[in-house]
């Protein structure tokens, strides 16, 4: 589904190596925790298979697609087949919970009949139907880190990509986040978490893979980890 072949990427500005011959293969349905310190690389590495960043060397493939020959709309539509959800969530402001899903819903091109059925179906997965009418102020951060799941999973893409989607809360609402991916991966998407937090991998053993200073160190079913 995934894979980073040889991968290496140098900031030019700083002349820094983000990531050094990364090789990782993440297959259909898996449900992989990439974690490490801050600066690690995992960052790095979901932007280079969301096509946000480009490698310095090295190749990505997704679905069996080299993302070094995707131009112009075939970026969109790669983009289309992943759910992204940040830490800092990127909601848009003026708008309504709802709205913001319907926003994704129109530029997927889903018909606005089903919207309101498929908006109500999300919220209640991620437990916040009752939100759908606030604006992103009148949310609290646990809330809106669900609404960016919401958002990310609404068009279910076949890959969902987190980048530490639990760092700004606090353990009760970290493992109800969590249960919330678990679910996702349940219904079949393949998910990869970047997080440094020992507790969300463990709560969940699944594959680990580890990266310190921008190289792969480690790649487990363990459910645990040393960095």
């Amino acid at each position: 589904m995934i894979h980073f072949h040889r991968v290496s990427v140098e900031y030019p500005r700083t002349k820094t190596m983000a990531l050094y011959n990364v090789n990782l293969e993440v297959k259909k349905g898996e449900f992989v925790f990439l974690v490490g310190h801050s600066g690690a690389g995992k960052s790095t590495l979901l932007g280079l298979a969301l096509k946000r960043l480009e490698p310095t060397s090295g190749a990505v493939y997704v679905a069996g697609q080299n993302l070094a020959n995707l131009r112009g709309n075939r970026v969109a539509l790669h983009r289309r087949n992943i759910g992204m959800v940040f830490q800092d969530h990127r909601l848009l402001a003026d708008l309504t919970v709802e709205e913001n899903l319907a926003f994704i819903l129109r530029v997927l091109g889903v018909d606005p009949r089903e919207w309101k059925k498929r908006i109500v179906r999300v919220l209640r997965t991620v437990g916040i139907v009752h939100k759908r009418r606030a604006y992103p102020y009148q949310l609290s951060v646990g809330e809106a880190q669900r609404v960016a799941i919401a958002r990310a999973i609404i068009g279910r893409p076949p890959i969902v990509l987190a980048d530490e989607p639990t760092g700004n809360l606090d353990p009760e609402n970290a493992v109800q986040v969590l249960e919330i991916f678990k679910a996702i991966h349940a219904s079949g998407a393949t998910v990869i978490i970047a997080t440094h937090s020992r507790e969300l991998v463990e709560a969940y053993p699944q594959r680990v893979v580890v990266l310190r200073s921008g190289q792969l160190v480690r790649d487990e079913k363990t459910g645990t980890y040393a960095l």
